[in-house]
């Protein structure tokens, strides 16, 4: 591993961080001035580089701005003694990875550093360019549904009822419906019929004559007349005042209609598609809604799926909705690790991709390093992480869905903190961490009842006992434990395929392979 760099002007701070670094079995060299590091950066790069604010001659914010020229990717943690609003805005808008004010307690130091070395060794993110972008993204087999209806539906000027809840991107459907259809060179005119003032609302729609109404000083367009030759889309249609539904009817049956005050018909070449959140079936039995309308507009019918029921296109939204924010901000792109993307990706969304939107951009605003850990997400997803059972058990008494396959392995998961499945001996194996699989089959060798109590109490028991009895690095082991033990289930499912089985726990390709290596995990006997 490439050595630490610490740069300050007070040898009793070198001294201490060097000490403490190398308690942790990294190399690290010291400097007294930032000229040093310049002159060292020439022929040598470091892992990470932790730099004091103000040093005489180049202070560390101009250190900051030299290294991000050189070294764009090398994390840089600023420290200083002023903690001052300034300081903290300045070493952020400089690129920092982190801001540490002084006097600082060691530990929590050398934990920012350590996490400054895992970024730095977090594999290549390549950001997707504008233009391979897909204007709609999804995997999940509800989402390929609306696909292969857009397909369908492309040469066609059919009017369209999109129904689903609000924020699943009904309008983004409607855009495309409008791109890969004749219409797709004239206009695609979006109306939100919720948000305009009822009595507003029929002049939006239809236009107005001078003088037909106080206010009306001159002639003025309608959407219909916007939207000539395109596509009219009219969002939440189900809150359309009664009166209006009877004009739209009007428009929809015979393609004509009059502007406000107007005597003369005017022909209306446009392809509505219509939206709404609300169930237009009810609506027509309540008397809310009218019924020839319903039909004329409910003449092929796209269900936009709500973002719980595709759990699975949640990171590839998440890895898009960051690297927005992030060209929109001018930032560098937030990275999620494997735990946060697992939090987000059992995470309800009640507001749908919109509310994972904004997430994202949170994120990209507030997160601290370039890779989010779990600490690092909003407070609602935090909470939500922290409270009830876990999701995996939530998704067992649910309906079927695509992350079924972990209440399966929620046997194997409590397995590995029972009596049955305890590592007999702390012998370094030839991987990362310390793992003996030698003690036991995790598929041949599971007691056959766990009682009553969940795997998180029986681990907490086993963490327990650990604790107590003074074993080193528990944190590691146990985490090692079930690193190891939910692989070897994935692969067991997938019959060993790796690809597969990274995909099926939501981690990539390289970082299963990673912890294959590091844990020592024996894939011969898995089909």
């Amino acid at each position: 591993m490439r050595p630490i760099w610490v740069v300050d002007d007070d040898h009793s701070i070198r001294w201490v961080l060097q000490k403490a670094i190398s308690r942790e079995g990294i190399p690290c060299e010291i400097f007294s001035s930032a000229s040093e590091v310049l002159e060292r950066l020439e022929t040598d790069v470091p892992q990470v580089l932790v730099s004091d604010i103000r040093m005489p001659g180049q202070s560390g914010l101009t250190l900051l701005s030299k290294v991000r020229e050189l070294q764009p990717d090398l994390p840089v943690i600023i420290m200083t003694a002023y903690s001052d609003l300034d300081s903290a805005v300045s070493a952020f808008q400089g690129g920092a990875f982190e801001y540490l004010p002084k006097p600082f307690d060691i530990e929590k130091a050398v934990e920012l550093i350590l996490r400054a070395v895992r970024e730095s060794q977090t594999e290549e993110f390549v950001e997707d360019s504008d233009t391979s972008a897909p204007e709609i993204l999804g995997q999940a087999p509800a989402m390929q549904e609306v696909f292969r209806a857009i397909g369908r539906l492309s040469q066609s000027n059919v009017t369209v009822l999109i129904t689903g809840e609000s924020g699943a991107g009904k309008e983004l459907v409607a855009r495309a419906l409008h791109r890969h259809s004749p219409r797709s060179s004239k206009p695609f005119i979006a109306l939100n019929t919720a948000a305009i003032p009822k009595d507003l609302l029929e002049s939006e729609l239809f236009g107005h004559e001078r003088g037909s109404f106080t206010g009306a000083q001159a002639q003025r367009q309608g959407r219909f007349e916007q939207a000539e030759g395109g596509t009219l889309f009219l969002d939440e249609i189900g809150d359309m005042p009664a009166e209006l539904q009877t004009r739209l009817l009007r428009v929809l049956s015979d393609g004509h209609f009059y502007r406000v005050g107007g005597q003369q018909p005017i022909k209306a070449n446009v392809r509505v598609i219509a939206a709404t959140h609300q169930d237009l079936d009810e609506r027509v039995k309540l008397g809310m809604f009218r019924e020839d309308l319903y039909h004329r507009l409910n003449v092929i019918r796209l269900r936009l799926p709500p973002l719980r029921e595709r759990q699975e296109d949640i990171p590839i939204l998440a890895k898009h909705f960051l690297s927005v924010s992030a060209r929109e901000l001018g930032t560098e792109t937030k990275r999620l690790s494997d735990s946060a993307i697992r939090i987000i990706s059992e995470f309800p969304f009640p507001g749908n991709v919109r509310q994972l939107e904004n997430v994202c951009r949170w994120i990209t605003v507030m997160a601290p390093a370039q890779l989010v850990e779990a600490r690092d997400l909003p407070p609602e997803l935090k909470a939500f992480q922290q409270g009830g059972a876990p999701a995996f058990e939530k998704t067992a008494i649910s309906s079927p869905s695509p992350n079924l396959w972990l209440a399966e392995t929620d046997s194997i998961l409590s397995a590995t903190a029972s009596p049955a499945f305890q590592q007999p001996s702390l012998g370094m194996s030839a991987g990362k961490y310390p793992v003996d699989h030698s003690a036991t089959d995790v598929f041949t060798n599971l007691p056959v009842s766990l009682g009553s109590a969940s795997w998180p109490e029986l681990l907490f028991v086993d963490a327990e006992k650990a604790l107590e009895s003074g074993q080193p690095n528990v944190m590691d082991v146990l985490t090692a434990q079930f690193e190891t033990t939910v692989i070897q289930a994935a692969l067991k499912a997938t019959h060993g395929k790796r690809i597969e089985a990274a995909q099926r726990l939501g981690i990539g390709r390289n970082t299963i392979t990673r912890k294959i290596q590091d844990l020592n995990i024996d894939v011969k006997d898995i089909d």
